[in-house]
């Protein structure tokens, strides 16, 4: 073959190379007042337990999917950083069923809150796709084409806690995913809208929110509930699988009426009856997350269900 021509077909193949697709992913802290300040406990305990409502989506882009992607992306994660219990998402909408609550696009705090107690969850994360917007770049030239999509998308997001009613924090998100395709001479990658960018801005935007919500619920002790008492033995609903230690101790804690803030109403504890400390003595039950633990120091009242242990001090 001439010479020439194998220097041009070269030229050709490289070029061609060049134009395969590719992507790029980014991350950045959306505008807001303050970025959301990382928090440290002495008293982080084992694994927190939290459940995640399906994501409103604000925008008039991906309408029934936006919103669901958002939602098993940050449970995704959540579950990756094995930091937390998080509750399944058939099981949060079971639970919102048959206590009448619409999960999708639920907003109010006192109602996500109220869900979450009934699931024995110490948080619940509310949140919303709020900007969503794409675009489409490109050059065409003689020989060449190339066309570069992007994606801009951002996630805001409210951590309720159960207890209270009250948002113990607001953060927002920014992602960005950009994916390249071109072709020289005919050969190359052509083709229409690319969705994969959609999920990949989204987790652009989510996966700091991580971080944030560990940090912000490291403020308070661990704890978990009574889930039944019999005799000397006091069932709790927390096991190997929260990363509960046989020998932990815990200082337990009878559940009564609501304390209300005076101005707004809110619920911002409930009256406690200290019951005494407590010790895990073995796991229980075929779960993973069911342990047993004694009274090794009593001041009173009995254990029974629905009353809390806290991480001991």
């Amino acid at each position: 073959m001439d010479k020439r021509k194998l220097v041009m077909i070269g030229a050709a193949l490289m070029l061609a190379a060049g134009c395969s697709p590719s992507k790029t992913v980014k991350m950045q802290q959306a505008l807001s007042v303050h970025e959301t300040k990382k928090a440290k406990s002495d008293y982080t305990g084992p694994k927190r337990r939290i459940g995640v409502v399906e994501f409103a989506n604000k925008t008039a882009y991906g309408q029934g999917r936006l919103g669901g992607a958002a939602t098993d992306i940050l449970v995704t994660e959540l579950t990756k950083s094995g930091k937390f219990i998080v509750v399944e998402r058939d099981r949060m909408e079971k639970i919102m069923e048959e206590q009448k609550f619409q999960s999708q696009g639920m907003t109010d705090p006192q109602t996500a809150a109220q869900v979450g107690r009934v699931l024995g969850l110490e948080a619940i994360v509310l949140g919303a796709v709020s900007q969503f917007g794409t675009k489409t770049e490109g050059s065409d030239y003689l020989i060449s084409q190339t066309k570069k999509q992007v994606a801009d998308v951002t996630v805001d997001i409210r951590l309720v806690d159960t207890q209270s009613g009250q948002v113990l924090m607001a953060d927002s998100g920014k992602g960005q995913a950009k994916s390249k395709k071109g072709s020289f001479l005919g050969m190359g990658t052509k083709g229409g809208y690319d969705e994969t960018i959609e999920g990949e801005a989204l987790r652009a935007a989510i996966v700091q929110f991580v971080t944030n919500i560990e940090s912000q619920l490291n403020k308070k002790p661990w704890s978990c509930l009574v889930a039944e008492a019999s005799g000397e033995d006091i069932y709790l609903n927390a096991g190997h699988d929260s990363g509960v230690e046989v020998g932990t101790r815990l200082d337990c804690f009878s559940q009564g009426g609501e304390i209300r803030d005076p101005r707004s109403n809110l619920v911002i504890g409930h009256k406690e009856e200290y019951l005494g400390s407590a010790e895990v003595q073995r796991y229980c039950g075929d779960t993973g997350d069911c342990s047993i633990a004694r009274l090794v120091k009593a001041a009173g009242g009995s254990p029974k269900a629905r009353d809390i242990c806290r991480m001991a001090r």
